[in-house]
């Protein structure tokens, strides 16, 4: 039960887009199509469940015992870093239209804040490793659930007679509001 509650919280509850403002930049720069989003969804969900877990082992068991806590970010940003690397070379060959409609926004995960965020909370809410593993794919798919949605609304909006001065980006910040607006009617839930 308590695995269920972690995931309803990181999806819903403290969603860590529209919640915790995590995430920004491919939330915002990967939503146009949601065939993108799927793809992008995919990848940091990937990264994001590796990379806590392995984060959290590099962190219980190689720095806390030589008291090298402070070290946490930068080792943290390491272990992200490669693994994106990884999952680049992977969709590269796997996948090469994927690949190539991520563009620029699959190195930028390694720099995708929501990604050591997770991270980093994981280890901060002292969750043990199956609880900062649910907690991190709980909060990939909530970063998928808004991500998805919000490229399905701007699909929509294209198709739809928006102001010119409103079209693209004003739009899209009035929307990704209005989504976190909505996400915060799930406050208090859990």
């Amino acid at each position: 039960m308590e695995y269920i509650l972690i995931i309803i919280a990181a999806v819903f509850v403290s969603n860590i887009v529209l919640n915790q403002f995590l995430g920004i930049c491919p939330f915002i720069g990967v939503s146009s199509k949601v065939s993108t989003a799927f793809g992008m969804t995919g990848a940091v969900t990937f990264v994001m469940v590796i990379a806590t877990l392995v984060t959290y082992i590099i962190f219980q068991y190689v720095l806390v015992p030589f008291q090298l806590e402070y070290m946490r970010t930068i080792t943290f940003i390491l272990v992200i870093a490669s693994l994106v690397q990884l999952v680049e070379i992977i969709l590269k060959k796997i996948s090469p239209p994927l690949y190539q409609a991520l563009g620029i926004f699959l190195p930028l995960i390694t720099t995708n804040c929501a990604v050591l965020g997770v991270a980093v909370l994981a280890v901060q809410k002292d969750f043990n490793m199956l609880e900062s593993v649910v907690f991190a794919a709980g909060n990939a798919l909530g970063f998928g659930l808004a991500l998805i949605t919000f490229s399905g609304i701007r699909e929509y909006l294209e198709l739809k007679s928006v102001p010119k001065r409103m079209k693209g980006v004003p739009i899209a910040f009035i929307v990704a509001g209005l989504m976190a607006l909505a996400f915060m009617g799930f406050a208090g839930m859990v």
